[in-house]
């Protein structure tokens, strides 16, 4: 029965070969055959005293480098092609392990590119409403997909601007801390522009205001209008308050 063989984790005959080659410091073009056959030819045999089974390819790989060997030292064995060209016995031989080599070294990069990939995760966009409970409503004029939508058309103006500050540093902003300052806001202007909101640049403070417009939004504290589409989008105090 054949197994998979590996020796010094070689993975079949011609990377074991190309190994040899390398070793021994030969020109893949001119592979000096008597050499690498008994080199070849020693570590199967040092298996064999190992008691390992040496897979049949293995076998065959040998014997042809014996074969081409022989080519080698009869003279009267070359051949010549139909234009009277010598052909070079190892020619069939080398551009065997010209391909494996090139596989090699594409399997290698195509490894690297997936290694990479597997720290890569993505995910389907989805609708966020699916996550809203269904006795919220933020407006009855603007939808949270609409509200979203905005924020991220502010954000990509800022960033083309000035990049969002990533340091998180002692006093980070909460959101009930901008909770309590919209209130103020509120009870002073009654009526302001949602981007308004948003006079600090920082990526601490732009996330903490959304969040309490959101929850502001939840629990009726501020309504959320827009005219038209596109239009400025519009927090005020809700009425009676």
């Amino acid at each position: 029965m054949n197994i998979e063989f590996k020796i010094n984790e070689f993975e079949g005959p011609l990377d074991l070969l190309l190994h040899l080659i390398k070793e021994s410091k030969m020109d893949i073009m001119n592979i000096e055959i008597e050499e690498i056959t008994k080199q070849y030819i020693s570590y199967l045999e040092e298996q064999e005293k190992m008691n390992l089974e040496i897979a049949s390819e293995y076998l065959v790989l040998a014997s042809e480098l014996i074969e081409i060997k022989s080519k080698l030292l009869l003279p009267n064995e070359k051949l010549e092609t139909e234009d009277g060209e010598e052909i070079d016995p190892r020619e069939e031989l080398v551009n065997r392990l010209l391909e494996y080599q090139a596989y090699k070294e594409i399997t290698k990069v195509l490894q690297e590119k997936e290694n990479i990939r597997k720290e890569i995760y993505t995910k389907s966009p989805e609708n966020i409403n699916n996550y809203a409970e269904e006795n919220t409503t933020i407006t009855t004029d603007v939808s949270l997909d609409d509200l979203v939508d905005a924020f991220k058309k502010y954000l990509e103006r800022q960033r083309a601007n000035k990049p969002l500050k990533t340091k998180v540093t002692v006093n980070e902003i909460s959101v009930s801390s901008r909770r309590h300052d919209i209130k103020r806001i509120l009870k002073e202007k009654k009526k302001i522009s949602f981007f308004e909101l948003f006079p600090v640049v920082s990526k601490d403070y732009i996330v903490a205001t959304f969040l309490a417009v959101l929850e502001m939004a939840k629990s009726k504290e501020l309504i959320i209008t827009q005219e038209k589409e596109f239009s400025d989008i519009i927090c005020e105090v809700p009425n009676g308050k």
